[in-house]
């Protein structure tokens, strides 16, 4: 990555959304409830004249059906639509942007090099790998910024999705590892509370206590790792008595093989993102 003193600080930056869905919204909640940045600064542009409205009336931002509008008055961007359909939203506004422009995308498994081929005239790159607790400011994402991007820009977007939570920086071939572990992590985390809900109705307890405690036992867990930043082997063992309950249960979970199952999770979803960058590129560099 190079250095540069172009780039200036988040808060002085002009930011556009091409895409006003889910992540789009949280990325706006999350900088306008931080105080990085005022409404003023942000711009937001989608097909659907129900997105533009709901980014409107809840945030006071302006919004726009044209993206190029949103090129031109922005000095970074953020690509929030699906990859399905970004080479077609690309040719809406590739021709607006300028060579200074920050281009961030949180489009899942499209690599840099296929962002350089959609947008020849910018030079300044950071794909995102962000995830669904984004959606209530608690996300994980990770960041790899092209050869491109500057110190500043990539200090910048690390400030944008710092915003809605937690920000690792990898190299590119990283961010698959990124979206195998924290991209598709909260669906094992969910279907970990979904089986914790039924071992306590097995065990007698009615669904919504069930569910309840369940909940609070992976929030809660998570909570006291953070805070104590302890390693989670010793806080394991802090509740694990020599021929007690807990040791029960763990024995349980090894007989049936949990710790493995998870690593295989992250492992066959780190590779199918691997395919999936592979498939995105080909599709996006291919000549028209």
């Amino acid at each position: 990555m190079t250095t540069g003193t172009s780039a200036f600080p988040l808060a002085m930056r002009r930011i556009g959304m091409i895409g006003g869905g889910n992540m789009a919204g949280a990325l706006v909640r999350g900088l306008l409830v931080s105080g990085r940045v005022g409404k003023e600064q942000l711009i937001a542009s989608d097909v659907l004249e129900e997105k533009r409205r709901a980014l409107a009336e809840t945030h006071g931002i302006v919004t726009t059906d044209d993206n190029a509008e949103v090129a031109r008055r922005s000095d970074l961007i953020v690509l929030a639509v699906k990859p399905q359909v970004l080479g077609e939203v690309a040719a809406t506004f590739a021709d607006a942007l300028s060579p200074e422009t920050l281009v961030v995308s949180v489009a899942a498994g499209v690599p840099l090099r296929a962002l350089e081929a959609l947008f020849p005239r910018a030079r300044r790159f950071v794909r995102a790998m962000p995830n669904t607790p984004a959606l209530v400011l608690a996300g994980a994402t990770g960041l790899a910024a092209s050869s491109g991007a500057t110190d500043a820009d990539l200090a910048a977007a690390t400030a944008l999705f710092e915003a809605v939570g937690r920000v690792v920086r990898v190299d590119e071939p990283l961010l698959d590892a990124v979206t195998g572990l924290s991209g598709s992590g909260p669906a094992y985390v969910m279907l970990v509370i979904e089986a914790l809900t039924e071992g306590g109705v097995k065990a007698g307890l009615e669904r919504t206590i069930a569910l309840s405690l369940a909940t609070e036992v992976v929030y809660g867990s998570a909570k006291l790792l953070v805070e104590t930043g302890d390693d989670p082997a010793r806080l394991r063992a802090m509740v694990t008595s020599p021929n007690g309950t807990t040791l029960a249960g763990l024995r349980a979970l090894e007989s049936k093989g949990l710790v493995e199952a998870l690593v295989a999770a992250v492992e066959s979803a780190t590779e199918r993102s691997r395919e999936l960058g592979r498939e995105a590129a080909e599709r996006l560099t291919k000549p028209k």
